[in-house]
């Protein structure tokens, strides 16, 4: 069966620690990326003045492409990106002036994987990919934190990596 799926990379550099893993992912996979870092995506605001940037547009081609979306995010100041919260944030859109779009999400499902500076992820992080997919009626898949080794993935992250993608992304897809 052929898994659609789409890693949102939200790093401010689209070739750092979190792209080396983004792209060890995606060869694993076969899933699409998204860099957020290439779109304009404009803050949440409630007159939805910036409707018109890309993210509407960028919601509609993932609610209509993929079923299973994976969040890559560094980890900045023990918590998510500011660009993927800014994502984040602009969901509420799709609650409120797109509802049709926002309904388009239930029954996808959502990962999340982090990338620090080191092994230990500060616990709460993993919290608001839990909760949203909660409230938007999305299969939380999980989440694993990663981190870099003289600009390489230590081979025993790689292993967790795999058994990560193998365990909670694609068994959904390859059931014994």
């Amino acid at each position: 069966m052929n898994v659609k799926g789409v890693i949102i990379q939200g790093s401010s550099r689209s070739n750092g620690n979190t792209g080396k893993i983004v792209n060890f992912i995606k060869e694993k996979t076969g899933f699409a990326i998204i860099d957020l870092r290439s779109k304009n995506i404009g803050a949440f605001d409630y007159n939805f003045e910036n409707k018109n940037d890309d993210f509407l547009p960028l919601m509609q081609e993932i609610v209509q492409n993929y079923d299973t979306i994976i969040f890559a995010t560094p980890v900045y100041w023990y918590s998510m990106s500011g660009i993927m919260k800014i994502f984040f944030d602009r969901i509420s859109d799709c609650l409120k002036s797109e509802k049709e779009l926002g309904r388009k999400l239930r029954g996808k499902s959502m990962g999340m994987v982090s990338c620090g500076s080191g092994v230990e992820l500060k616990k709460g992080f993993e919290m608001p990919f839990v909760e949203s997919a909660n409230y938007l009626g999305m299969n939380y898949l999980g989440g694993i934190h990663t981190w870099m080794e003289n600009e390489s993935i230590p081979n025993a992250l790689k292993k967790g990596l795999n058994t990560f993608i193998e365990h909670k992304i694609m068994t959904r897809f390859n059931p014994l």
